[in-house]
């Protein structure tokens, strides 16, 4: 496995070439290897969406189909939990965090965070608190940085920091273990922060490692998630839940102050209804995680292509030849992570295919040389 040190920033944004250059919007844009958000939503999702249109229901969440996707919620987490639903990832990744909040405080998080690297100024725009990256280990806090962090002499002169922020999977697709939560969450604890987990893809996560979602969360002491939405299978929208009683109270007031409130809620929790129904979060989670596992095997030996994260969950990050980055964009749109290197990032979705994946090495193959 290559050693590659991601920078700060790694990303699909900045000085990398866009989509739209390459790809022109159009309505037979090609299947792809980008981001699982660029996939449709399961045809369960769509059929239940449909089934809970017919006649009028209360709006803003006072209705039979979203009291259903919330007790939903209490089931795969064994208890009692409180459940919201915004419009999109970094609404649920910030109002999480409300909890917390304080003018004066601070957010931990890995470096390559989606909530210090993708989320513009949102957090400090809305929470009024500073992110601050820790070092991380394949995308994993380094717990040795969380307690040096936690050292340091704040006092007045610094931000206090409130949360501790995870990703589950990681940025690079990397997992945390049970374990591994649960100690940088007793460290979290033990200096009186609150733990967020950012879980865009949780599903990949829970079908990876073989626990439940109460294993993975409540029971290592997380206090909110993030709980994914679009990257999971449904068309929009993701939901806060707030696993431990008395955090989060005030949560209504920062949806309606954040612009999250929706007057026609049972549509966003019908579609977590049906994502929840028999676990097809994680079937989907198991399904993209395969066909990242196939792809893996269908690079190995390749000439100049080399896996360069372990591949835990749905993500591939490989380096390539630099020069070839563009020309394989245009037969499968995929984002590059730090172009100058040839990191590039390959994910899976519930509906890839091994058919889409060997169109891509064939076409991988024609362009390496010899």
């Amino acid at each position: 496995m290559p050693s590659v040190t991601l920078s700060s920033t790694p990303g699909h944004s900045g000085s990398q070439t866009s989509g739209s250059s390459l790809l022109p919007p159009r309505d037979d844009f090609p299947r792809g290897l980008a981001s699982d958000n660029f996939a449709g939503a399961h045809p369960a999702v769509l059929a239940h969406l449909a089934a809970c249109n017919g006649g009028h229901a209360m709006a803003y969440g006072d209705d039979p189909v979203t009291a259903r996707a919330r007790a939903a919620f209490d089931r795969i987490f064994g208890r009692a939990v409180t459940t919201h639903f915004v419009f999109n990832g970094t609404a649920a990744n910030v109002m999480s965090l409300s909890a917390f909040a304080r003018s004066y405080g601070s957010v931990l998080c890995s470096e390559h965070a989606h909530l210090i690297n993708d989320e513009s100024t949102a957090p400090e725009r809305i929470l009024g608190m500073r992110m601050i990256g820790l070092k991380s280990r394949d995308g994993r806090i380094d717990p040795d940085a969380l307690i040096q962090e936690l050292g340091r002499g704040h006092g007045v002169h610094h931000p206090t920091p409130v949360a501790l922020s995870l990703t589950q999977p990681t940025e690079v697709g990397t997992l945390y273990t049970v374990a591994d939560i649960r100690h940088l969450a007793d460290i979290a604890h033990a200096h009186g922060l609150g733990v967020h987990v950012d879980g865009a893809r949780l599903g990949s996560a829970i079908a990876a490692l073989g626990v439940t979602a109460a294993e993975m969360l409540v029971d290592t002491g997380v206090d909110v998630v993030s709980f994914g939405g679009a990257k999971q299978g449904i068309l929009l929208g993701e939901a806060v839940v707030f696993l431990r009683p008395g955090i989060g109270e005030d949560f209504p007031h920062w949806q309606k102050h954040g612009l999250q409130l929706a007057s026609k809620m049972r549509f966003m929790a019908a579609q977590f209804e049906a994502l929840l129904k028999d676990d097809l979060w994680v079937a989907n989670g198991r399904t993209a995680n395969a066909m990242a596992r196939y792809l893996e095997s269908r690079i190995e030996g390749l000439p100049g292509v080399g896996v360069v994260f372990p591949v835990q969950s749905n993500a591939v990050f490989a380096a390539i030849p630099a020069d070839l980055i563009e020309p394989l964009q245009r037969h499968t749109f995929f984002w590059p992570w730090d172009a100058r290197k040839g990191l590039v990032r390959w994910m899976c979705a519930f509906d890839t295919t091994e058919g889409d994946i060997d169109s891509f090495i064939g076409v991988l193959k024609d362009m390496l040389p010899g």
